[in-house]
């Protein structure tokens, strides 16, 4: 017999998951809208995903199966549909991947089928989060997470220090997965790995992040481009950094590949994150560059400062001051899905069009990475703009 409470709870769900998410009225930039709602919460993941809800057995109508945060999703748009892989994490800190759909990408997004699982290929992995999916021009979509795992050198008492590698799974219809091996490739530590979404020189083409450590990048750092053989035997052999860190940016820390690069006439955009220090902590936002069409590892435009940052609510979670982003997509329209989580607890939408990134990336100046340079570079602005101003006053 099913407790009364779960249908009460099902109505009030109900609400929430069908609310029509309209754009922010208070925010404009004119390269993005953002929404009043996110998209998907801990809330919106299914009552009977959390609860047992046989009477018998919880009368109460405990929780059984607790839910912290839903965030830092990978995206697709397959079928006229937009799905979302979501980082799922449990109340015992562990996350594990849901999907769900969305007929529009901004609301009802429900979570559809069970969690996703494959063949265990390793016992050591413990964590698993942060999918990133590309649809290849081999036929197959792929995933690729970060699978963490404890330091085997790890002090006795040192239970924290983990290592991070590139866990690899695909599917044809993201209801069966794969399991291939673990990407490997010359760091120690690797996360934030995307698979381009074409051959490159007839190889599997990939962005990585080379890094010492599992939190600090050490001697490396930046994001870097990899080619491979076989994606059934995915050894890298060498990594070319080719966007790094650099001092007093928003990227200062470390900075990653977010999403697959996004395809326009002009250059691959890649939405990526970057990391500085702050008195708080660590701040966490994104921004964009772009890559030539011809060699997609050779840089073409650096727009100068962030792309999104955390706003208003959105700095608040349980990691505070931080927007990640490893989901975004592109409908037939040319409508620009991008998938962010704030403070590690929810997702958000920004929605934009191609034409408009494309303006961004391209015509945004860049970071001229000195205070003075920047305050002169304001100041051609803003007599340009007098001129105009004064000649509008005139006519």
């Amino acid at each position: 017999m099913i407790h009364e409470k779960y249908f009460e709870l099902l109505k009030k769900q109900k609400e929430l998951v069908g609310r029509k998410n309209e754009k922010k009225s208070d925010f404009y930039n004119g390269v993005y809208d953002r929404y009043q709602h996110p998209v998907i919460t801990r809330h919106h993941v299914p009552l009977h995903w959390r609860f047992d809800l046989n009477k018998e057995t919880n009368p109460h109508f405990m929780e059984r199966l607790g839910v912290n945060a839903a965030f830092n999703p990978g995206a697709i748009y397959v079928n006229n549909k937009y799905y979302l892989v979501v980082r799922m994490e449990g109340l015992d800190r562990k996350s594990i991947f849901a999907l769900a759909e969305s007929e529009n990408g901004i609301d009802n997004f429900c979570f559809i089928n069970t969690p996703l699982t494959w063949e265990d290929i390793d016992e050591n992995e413990t964590n698993i989060y942060d999918m990133r999916l590309v649809q290849h021009e081999d036929g197959w979509i792929y995933g690729i997470y970060c699978s963490e795992s404890k330091d085997p050198e790890a002090a006795e008492f040192d239970t924290s220090s983990a290592i991070a590698q590139a866990g690899l799974v695909r599917t044809k219809d993201l209801k069966e997965w794969e399991r291939l091996p673990n990407i490997q490739t010359p760091s120690p530590q690797q996360r934030n790995v995307v698979l381009h979404p074409e051959f490159v020189d007839g190889k599997y083409a990939f962005y990585t992040r080379p890094q010492d450590g599992f939190i600090s990048t050490g001697s490396g750092g930046g994001i870097a481009f990899a080619l491979c053989d076989d994606i059934l035997n995915p050894i890298i052999q060498k990594e070319i950094v080719m966007h790094e860190k650099k001092y007093h940016t928003i990227y200062e820390v470390k900075n990653g590949q977010g999403p697959a690069p996004i395809k326009t006439e002009k250059g691959w955009i890649h939405i990526a994150h970057g990391v500085r220090n702050t008195a708080a902590g660590l701040r966490y936002v994104l921004y964009t560059i772009a890559t030539s069409l011809e060699d997609p590892s050779k840089v073409i435009a650096t727009p100068g400062g962030h792309f999104i940052a955390p706003y208003d609510e959105e700095r608040v979670g349980d990691v505070s001051n931080v927007v990640f982003c490893n989901g975004a997509v592109v409908n037939e329209e040319g409508e620009v899905f991008i998938y962010y989580a704030s403070s590690d607890t929810r997702i958000h939408v920004a929605t934009t069009t191609v034409d408009k990134l494309m303006d961004y990336t391209f015509n945004t100046p860049e970071d001229p990475f000195r205070s003075l340079d920047c305050a002169s570079q304001r100041k051609d602005l803003i007599m340009k703009n007098l001129k105009l101003i004064e000649l509008a006053s005139k006519s």
